[in-house]
């Protein structure tokens, strides 16, 4: 199997209980429920680009432990390719510790363990499965370093480089933006790399023109029931969000992002490959957990 969708980034042991509301500081709260399911963003858009149709690598680190194995074996249950995923001795695999409310609302408290370990060179090991691929996919929960280095082999190599920068805590290294074809933010990722505020159609196109002006390619900023807007050079589209109940939206961007990279691997034009995406994660949205919640293609084929 040869690749034409190479994600860099997280794999995570996704460690997930349900309240009726997120605790206050300080406060203990009886929960509902309790599992662990396989995520973190990089396995997540890895997933769900080839649960929706595009042949998929993953070039990741995890720790030399149960979660570690676990999380491997998950990618080969859904054929993606795991030759790049490393195990770091003497460190935990990352897991995520994530609350979610009655609401469907979530807080998440991340711990990077092997994930920290993805070093550029990990990257470099790699190389010829980012040579091989059409389109290449980074997010922020491994060292930024390894997040430059990608984005800027990406774009010597002539790929279509797909960031999602999340979590956001602020702005990006000046020098990644040129890199970049599409940076994915979703509101609070998009306020924290302009500092301006992002909560509506008009914020979002304000802050997709300042991420523009930064040397970005194009831009999707993603609003939930909103919809999304996309910006590129030549103006503003917005994207209405398909109508459901949402039951738990865990893995939504990542759903996201991941049926965007798949529909523009196989050739769709990018205003159908966001339309495809925004149905992927309508579904997602539906069902409980991380990749779990990742729908097929079959599913969201209209």
């Amino acid at each position: 199997m040869q690749a034409n969708v190479v994600v860099v980034g997280s794999l995570n042991m996704d460690l997930v209980t349900r309240a009726e509301r997120l605790p206050r500081g300080g406060e203990t709260l009886v929960g509902e429920s309790f599992a662990t399911v396989p995520g973190g963003k990089g396995a997540n858009q890895a997933v769900a680009a080839a649960r929706l149709g595009a042949q998929v690598a993953m070039v990741g680190c995890v720790g030399d432990d149960a979660y570690g194995q676990q999380l491997r074996q998950a990618l080969t249950d859904e054929q993606i390719d795991n030759q790049a995923v490393s195990i770091a001795a003497g460190v935990p695999t990352g897991v995520a510790l994530i609350v979610v409310d009655a609401a469907s609302q979530n807080a998440i408290v991340i711990i990077a363990g092997g994930n920290g370990q993805l070093l550029p060179e990990s990257v470099q090991c790699f190389d010829a499965l980012l040579q091989a691929a059409q389109v290449i996919i980074c997010q922020l929960e491994v060292p930024m370093a390894t997040v430059a280095y990608t984005l800027e082999r990406g774009r010597a190599l002539g790929k279509t480089v797909i960031l999602n920068p999340a979590p956001a805590s602020g702005p990006l290294p000046a020098q990644c933006f040129a890199n970049i074809d599409y940076l994915i933010p979703n509101e609070s990722e998009a306020e924290a790399l302009t500092g301006l505020p992002v909560n509506d159609l008009a914020s979002a196109k304000a802050a997709a023109t300042h991420l523009l002006g930064l040397g970005v390619g194009k831009v999707i900023v993603t609003l939930g029931a909103q919809g999304a807007v996309f910006a590129n050079g030549q103006g503003f589209r917005h994207f209405p969000a398909p109508l459901v109940k949402a039951v738990d939206t865990t893995a939504a961007g990542d759903t996201f992002v991941g049926g965007f990279a798949a529909a523009l691997a196989r050739g769709e034009e990018e205003g159908a490959a966001i339309a495809f995406g925004q149905r992927a994660a309508a579904l997602s949205v539906t069902r409980a957990g991380a990749q779990p919640s990742i729908p097929h293609l079959a599913e969201v084929q209209p």
